[in-house]
């Protein structure tokens, strides 16, 4: 939903401003549209149906895969294609993985969504309207801006967008916002974002030469600049940050080379979180032994790292495949 256009519309009708509050908590709360709104008199929803669509995206499909993971492809009112996923885990997180732009202009070798033209930003409603979408059917209660694009390169509308989450079940601290590490959207989140909403680095490389070879943002934005402003993030808000690391067979994923990212990264200021690498065409995948082995020597070396539970591989839903192919 277009909340800017929803306080328009009432004002317009010189509605109380509380009408806006009064939708919004509707919505945030799972309503199907406009007809569950019973909080507002029937004349007014009819009003709202007619003039400010329920959500700035429009359903294409959704496919489910085998673990339960839900992957929900969406068109923006002009046309362009956004995926979001819905990730179900035992412990009770449903955590929604948001996409901020269709698209991404940074075209990392590991990721599909690289191989897609870049559209545009996505705006502050359109990356709510993601969310919106799957509380619909259930409630949400975490959220990881790692879908498509590149959050920092669209930061205003990310950090617009979050601050109504929590309307929605998902609370600041259960909020992740990762980057992989675009200088002036980390500069800025870092200096002025205020509440606990974690950061997350998508790093991939011990060294600044690989790292450009996997993902050529390093070359503008070099790895030890983008590393001192998350230290800078750690030790203002008393938090680690997250690292993302996906483990490409022979690449990046020696025992030599854990070793060098425990030196790089010291034992301070991040947490690690492995990878397997889901299938894009690209690269093989690391055995279970190397990534094993890759843990063993970072908890070794004083850095804290956990391997991810891969989810929703079946639908190429999982992370580094999210391409909009249709």
């Amino acid at each position: 939903m277009d909340i800017a256009l929803l306080e328009q519309t009432l004002a317009e009708r010189g509605e109380p401003a509380y009408r806006a509050d009064q939708a919004r908590a509707v919505a945030a709360r799972g309503a199907p549209g406009y007809e569950a709104m019973t909080n507002l008199p029937v004349p007014l929803r009819d009003e709202l149906a007619a003039s400010v669509p329920y959500s700035t995206l429009s359903l294409v499909e959704e496919a489910r895969s085998r673990d339960g993971t839900v992957k929900a492809l969406f068109r923006t009112a002009d046309g362009h294609p956004v995926e979001a996923v819905l990730m179900r885990y035992r412990d009770g997180r449903h955590s929604v993985c948001l996409s901020s732009q269709s698209g991404c202009p940074l075209t990392c070798t590991f990721c599909a969504t690289g191989t897609m033209r870049f559209r545009r930003n996505l705006t502050p409603w359109e990356i709510l309207d993601q969310a919106l979408h799957f509380r619909r059917f259930e409630e949400v209660n975490h959220a990881v801006f790692m879908g498509m694009g590149e959050p920092m390169l669209n930061l205003d509308a990310v950090l617009a967008a979050a601050e109504h989450l929590p309307e929605v079940g998902i609370t600041h601290r259960r909020t992740t916002v990762s980057t992989v590490g675009w200088l002036p959207g980390l500069r800025q989140f870092v200096q002025e974002v205020e509440n606990p909403i974690r950061l997350a680095l998508s790093l991939h490389a011990p060294d600044g030469h690989l790292r450009s070879e996997l993902m050529p943002v390093n070359d503008r934005h070099p790895l030890e600049d983008v590393l001192a402003e998350c230290r800078r993030y750690a030790t203002l808000r008393g938090r680690k940050v997250f690292v993302e690391y996906v483990m490409l067979g022979g690449v990046n994923d020696t025992v030599g080379q854990a070793r060098a990212l425990a030196t790089l990264l010291g034992p301070k200021a991040f947490k690690v979180n492995l990878i397997p690498y889901n299938p894009t065409g690209r690269f093989e995948a690391s055995s279970r032994a190397a990534i094993a082995a890759f843990r063993e020597a970072l908890v070794a070396g004083g850095v804290p790292a956990t391997v991810r539970l891969t989810r929703g591989r079946d639908i190429e839903a999982a992370c580094g495949q999210l391409a909009a192919t249709r």
